[in-house]
């Protein structure tokens, strides 16, 4: 035995290797992630947001998930993995494809461990991410256009060499440790009506629907780009066929492939899934910088011009997580030079 794995069938188009559990994870497994996320990372505040809430009429709270070490939720899923990563990989090391935030999760996670990390990202991947992969201590390998492409030179690499492919969906463990965030929420504020989740391959989404969707009686809603909507149509049309059009600046949210594990959570438990305009993910990026001082990533914005353009939340509790605060300093430069602060 050499010690590679081959890939074995995939309900999506990504590639599943043998030690890639497709079990969908359960409210319990989040408390139980919980006891060992809570080990390495702190809770983050739910605070109320004056100025969303007063432009909605909506008591609106924002899950700060920026202020975890990474700057972004993705982390739990990282440390919940590599916790408990089976020992063969421990020295041979782990690979993941990534737009930024699950790199920069699973490098994390790496160095918290000790287990070498390699992450491949496209070409013109955020370059403050990349750096801080790097500073943590991973190996980056830049690969083509998108996403997708890069994910794909990755599965061939892990075929290749051995090592765990960490995928950035298609993981149990990942998803319960992400899920953490969402008892967090319900501890604090258990009377929620609806949660506005930013959805590219849908690991937040599900932790709330494992969680807040699941205990209480609140709708979580999915909420993607319309210039990127492969998850929306895979929600609504059943189908786990790739989308051709990826054309948003959000990387958070830009991916063409839906992932099976989270799409099949998500078909049960999202209360509804919507699409948003880029030009309002742009001024809620700005918006949030503006009245609050909040730097988030524009996959956050879906979430925020989300809430700004429901026009059923008044009198709600509503919660949007700002997921990560991770944005390329041209974009948030460009978003802010178009804000008029009056829609």
């Amino acid at each position: 035995m050499d010690g590679r794995y081959e890939p074995v069938e995939s309900p999506d188009e990504t590639t599943v290797f043998p030690y890639h559990d497709l079990t969908p994870p359960t409210t319990a497994d989040a408390a139980r992630a919980r006891k060992t996320v809570s080990r390495h990372l702190p809770e983050t505040p739910l605070v109320r947001s004056e100025h969303l809430s007063a432009a909605t009429g909506a008591d609106v709270y924002l899950k700060r998930e920026d202020t975890l070490p990474t700057g972004a939720f993705k982390v739990r899923g990282g440390v919940n993995l590599l916790a408990t990563l089976d020992e063969e990989f421990r020295e041979r090391g782990v690979l993941a494809a990534s737009s930024g935030n699950h790199g920069l999760s699973i490098a994390w996670a790496g160095r918290e461990f000790g287990v070498p990390v390699t992450i491949g990202v496209p070409e013109d991947a955020n370059a403050g991410k990349v750096a801080a992969m790097e500073r943590l201590g991973a190996e980056v390998i830049r690969h083509g256009p998108d996403f997708d492409a890069a994910r794909e030179h990755v599965e061939e690499l892990a075929v290749e060499t051995g090592k765990r492919y960490v995928h950035s969906g298609n993981e149990p463990k990942l998803l319960a440790g992400v899920a953490t965030a969402g008892l967090e929420v319900v501890e604090e504020l258990p009377e929620v009506d609806r949660l506005y989740c930013p959805v590219g391959g849908g690991t937040a989404a599900v932790g709330y629907c494992l969680t807040v969707g699941a205990v209480t009686d609140a709708d979580v809603v999915g909420v993607q780009s319309a210039a990127a909507p492969a998850m929306y149509r895979a929600y609504h049309e059943d189908t786990l066929a790739s989308h051709d059009r990826m054309e948003t600046g959000a990387e958070g949210v830009a991916t063409r492939v839906p992932f099976a594990l989270p799409m099949g959570i998500l078909r049960d438990g999202l209360a509804d899934f919507t699409l948003v305009p880029e030009d309002a993910i742009g001024d809620a990026v700005a918006r949030l910088f503006a009245e609050e001082r909040i730097v988030m990533e524009g996959a956050c914005g879906t979430g925020v011009a989300a809430a700004l353009g429901a026009d059923d939340i008044a009198g709600e509790t509503v919660v949007v997580p700002v997921s990560g605060r991770n944005i390329d300093h041209a974009k948030l430069d460009a978003a802010l030079a178009e804000y008029d602060g009056e829609r």
